[in-house]
């Protein structure tokens, strides 16, 4: 028998915005605009990195895969988004969210991985400094990076195959901007106990593992770090890590916020607001912390900047 008829629904009702009446092309004007602002920002992170040597580093080149997720997990969102508020019909085919619901779970699970993967970098830079170049080769933060990637993608298609075996008898309205695990369990009409005990499973698994993880490296981090007397020198090992430790409390805050909200006392409308605080706003500020906080990233950017502008002069005068 195949899923359609098992679910007897072929495509749902999104109503994360159906209290917004007016204004709705607007919104997806916005919403556009933060999506190239996203794009074009991760874009020129993972450019600078690759073509600059001196951002050759095990740190930056996480980071380039940072930026990867970064696009993808707005791409699954943000143009769907779009294209709905654009034509005032907030639908999405039960096909298309199976899709979109997989891609989502597979960018977020990655990218919570490695942002623990790149917490262990700090804490080997840092508390490891004599044997940094071994427990980081170029071979090991392959296997981290790309590790991140399939654990990621193996995570996804559990939840993924779970859900395509929900039931909603032709319930088909997702209080929600686009398909997620806790509004499509919450309208499926069969039993969901094994969707849950799994999402809850694997949840403490990928998030709460991963949390501790980072939390526990950068504890003995600042361990380090107090340990050195220079004040320069503590200066300097803490400026390494500022990037990556606002982006860990600006994901980790909103992905608890979001998956980890009391059943009870949550509008709507602010469930759909934490949710474009994840899923939209929070891919854009990643390659604005990076740029604006590390010295690294705003020297290569000033480098870029100039060798463009006289080879654009030289060309005029030729």
């Amino acid at each position: 028998m195949g899923i359609r008829n098992q679910t007897q629904v072929v495509e749902f009702v999104l109503l994360g915005f159906s209290g917004i009446l007016y204004g709705q092309t607007y919104l997806a004007l916005a919403f556009l605009a933060i999506y190239l602002v996203t794009v074009l920002g991760n874009l020129m992170i993972f450019t600078m990195i690759q073509l600059k040597s001196s951002l050759q580093t095990p740190m930056y080149y996480f980071l380039s895969h940072l930026s990867c997720l970064d696009m993808c997990l707005s791409s699954v969102t943000v143009p769907k988004m779009v294209v709905n508020l654009l034509l005032q019909q907030q639908t999405i085919s039960y096909n298309q969210c199976m899709a979109q619901l997989f891609f989502l779970m597979t960018f977020i699970g990655a990218e919570t991985l490695l942002l623990a993967v790149m917490a262990y970098d700090r804490y080997a830079a840092i508390c490891k400094p004599l044997h940094y170049s071994h427990l980081m080769n170029t071979k090991v933060c392959t296997i981290l990076a790309f590790a991140t990637w399939i654990i990621g993608f193996l995570d996804s298609a559990l939840h993924t195959t779970l859900s395509s075996r929900l039931e909603f008898c032709g319930v088909n309205q997702i209080h929600h901007i686009f398909c997620d695990l806790p509004p499509l369990m919450k309208i499926a009409c069969n039993d969901v106990h094994i969707n849950e005990m799994a999402d809850h499973i694997v949840g403490l698994l990928m998030g709460g593992a991963p949390f501790l993880f980072t939390l526990f490296s950068y504890v003995f981090i600042l361990s380090s770090i107090l340990r050195i007397h220079s004040t320069t020198g503590k200066r300097k090992a803490f400026s390494t890590c500022a990037s990556h430790l606002t982006v860990v409390f600006i994901y980790y805050g909103n992905a608890l916020l979001n998956y980890q909200r009391p059943s009870a006392g949550y509008s709507l409308a602010t469930g759909t607001l934490l949710s474009i605080m994840f899923c939209v706003i929070t891919p854009m500020l990643n390659p604005l912390i990076y740029s604006l906080r590390n010295k690294e990233v705003k020297g290569a950017l000033k480098k870029a900047v100039e060798s463009w502008r006289p080879s654009k002069h030289n060309h005029f005068l030729h």
